[in-house]
């Protein structure tokens, strides 16, 4: 009966493509596969302060529903007013995963009438939201502004509503956009701005709200989304908009109004990590000079965070990653589909409690491993 799915699995394996639900990871190993940037989930001065704070009889552990039947809490309205002022704009609304926003918020606010135009190394999620959605959609070649003007030259008059699609940091490469770029040409043409800040938020600007921050344009990105399951070390996600989206949000996207919320001990924590964000300063000082210095080492382009050593075929990115266990480093193989075949990798995942001799040690495995190649 299930030969088919048995047959799909043994080809995967063949292709060492076959993904596998990992055992938990050993004390004694350096996590290099980790999206907790700031180290903020073993930090447990934090989780004291937090629960002398929030005393844990009186959190509660579940919703039990969606917040537009009866768990719109008064912590979720915090949290949302937190991130709003956060952002001096007009509103903020918060989703249970960064996927759930990414899958829900675009099919929400686009029609046949409009079309989406992506850069082509955007997340699965947004990719999963845009098929969802009934607009037409095109792609532009990563971070090709020539190639993205050209298609709103063409394209401008032909549909209602133009939206831009686009990472700040990308999750698979650790390189950037060029938000301002962006930004003139959304003004240009008069389209939308959509940025997927999952992987900045925390880690950049100078209060840690992320590039948007950083490149000095916050307030003229029309849909700003990000996740507190990264360098906040909580779980959920945001959009930061004006109040009349968030409203039409509300009233429209199937992700968030068919979807159990957040439960509130979750979301007291994250407010009381965003409340702190701004104090993290050193923390981001301290992930910008390791990464800095992993990538001199390694010779890398990233200018962030996320390193990727590129490896080839799908077994090398396997092997590599087992050679760095056996040497006490946890990280992962990315292989097709998840990046493009040929270019499978070791996403290498900084945080900021990693010392700079491990970064050090990091660096002449990989190259130890390379050499045996």
């Amino acid at each position: 009966m299930y030969s088919k799915y048995q047959q799909l699995l043994d080809e995967l394996s063949l292709k060492s493509s076959k993904r596998f639900l990992p055992e938990s990871i050993p004390s004694s190993m350096i996590n290099l596969s980790s999206n907790d940037y700031l180290g903020l989930m073993h930090n447990s001065s934090l989780k004291q302060q937090f629960l002398k704070e929030n005393p844990i009889e009186k959190i509660k552990f579940s919703s039990s529903s969606s917040r537009i039947l009866t768990f719109n809490s008064a912590p979720h309205l915090r949290l949302e007013k937190i991130m709003a002022n956060a952002f001096n704009r007009e509103a903020c609304l918060v989703f249970s995963s960064g996927y759930h926003a990414n899958l829900g918020i675009l099919p929400a606010l686009t029609s046949k009438k409009d079309l989406i135009i992506a850069d082509k190394k955007v997340h699965a999620s947004l990719i999963d939201g845009i098929r969802l959605s009934q607009a037409e959609f095109k792609r532009f070649n990563h971070l090709d502004y020539v190639q993205l003007e050209k298609l709103l030259i063409e394209n401008r008059e032909r549909y209602e509503q133009i939206f831009i699609v686009c990472e700040s940091i990308y999750s698979m490469d650790g390189d950037c956009s060029d938000l301002q770029k962006l930004v003139a040409l959304k003004k240009k043409y008069n389209a939308y701005l959509y940025v997927d800040e999952a992987h900045a938020f925390g880690v950049r600007g100078q209060n840690g709200l992320g590039l948007c921050e950083e490149q000095h344009c916050i307030d003229d990105i029309d849909f700003i989304i990000g996740t507190f399951g990264k360098a906040i070390a909580s779980y959920g996600a945001y959009i930061v908009c004006n109040d009349v989206i968030k409203q039409y949000l509300v009233n429209s996207c199937r992700s968030l109004i068919y979807t159990t919320a957040l439960p509130p001990i979750n979301v007291e924590w994250t407010s009381f990590i965003v409340e702190q964000l701004s104090g993290f300063t050193e923390l981001r000082q301290q992930l910008y000079h390791l990464s800095k210095v992993m990538a001199d080492l390694l010779q890398s382009e990233s200018k962030t965070h996320i390193i990727p050593f590129i490896l080839g075929p799908n077994d090398i990115a396997v092997k590599c990653s087992q050679y760095m266990r056996q040497n006490g480093f946890y990280v992962l193989p990315i292989r097709h589909p998840t990046v493009s075949l040929g270019t499978a990798r070791l996403r290498i995942s900084l945080t900021a409690d990693i010392s700079l001799s491990k970064i050090s040690e990091i660096s002449n495995c990989l190259q130890a491993f390379s050499k045996e190649l």
